[in-house]
């Protein structure tokens, strides 16, 4: 009985130090809503650039051309459109969740950490896209987009469940593939930043919603 009873005080004393060093309250169905959002804003691409044969008669993929440069600022503002609306999506529902299980303040020293170790690769990465935006270097961009989202959530893992490092890994792997392959980058980024993270959305909500007392990884 003293044994069960120290093994119960252990497991309390574990889940007390991990809400004070991680940031639990995303919500997989804010992952599933981004996943939404990825596919609704990748099909308004393919319609916003057309479709081109680059020489290629039995292909018909969409193609952005270098000298359609009012093709190139509204698909910016249509990737910059997606990623406001998913970041005020997991903001919103991350803090709704936080307030119905009586968590204690949203903006800890945790989230802090969460938030600065995600938005460091993402912003390094966004930054280089748009500097190769900017010369013309149109090809690898959505690699780099999935590269670096993928290491902003094997980064920001640590401070979260880790199982997102997971998501992460596969949006790197995903990543890499693309830079190899030509004419298929609508397809791979409606693969990582849609798909996925409906998959990934329905596995934590399950997984890790349903049973609030499973381990975090």
């Amino acid at each position: 009985m003293k044994q069960e009873e120290a093994l119960n005080t252990l497991n309390d004393i574990r889940n007390l130090m991990e809400k004070s060093t991680k940031f639990l309250s995303l919500s997989g169905l804010s992952s599933i809503v981004v996943g939404l959002y990825a596919c609704a804003g990748t099909l308004m691409a393919y319609h916003l650039l057309g479709t081109e044969s680059l020489n290629y008669p039995t292909e018909d993929q969409p193609f952005l051309d270098i000298n359609t440069p009012d093709k190139l600022i509204s698909i910016s503002l249509l990737a910059l459109g997606v990623l406001a609306a998913s970041l005020l999506t997991v903001f919103l529902l991350s803090y709704r969740k936080c307030r119905r299980e009586g968590k204690a303040p949203f903006l800890t020293p945790a989230t802090k950490r969460l938030l600065w170790n995600f938005f460091l690769p993402l912003a390094t990465g966004g930054i280089f896209c748009f500097s190769l935006l900017l010369h013309g270097y149109y090809g690898l961009t959505s690699s780099i987009m999935l590269l670096f989202y993928g290491l902003s959530l094997v980064n920001a893992s640590k401070y979260t469940y880790s199982n997102t490092r997971y998501l992460g890994f596969a949006e790197i792997a995903l990543g890499l593939i693309d830079s190899f392959v030509v004419n298929y980058a609508l397809l791979f980024w409606v693969c990582g930043f849609g798909i996925f993270h409906i998959i990934y959305g329905i596995f934590f909500y399950l997984k890790i919603e349903q049973h609030p007392t499973r381990t975090r990884n």
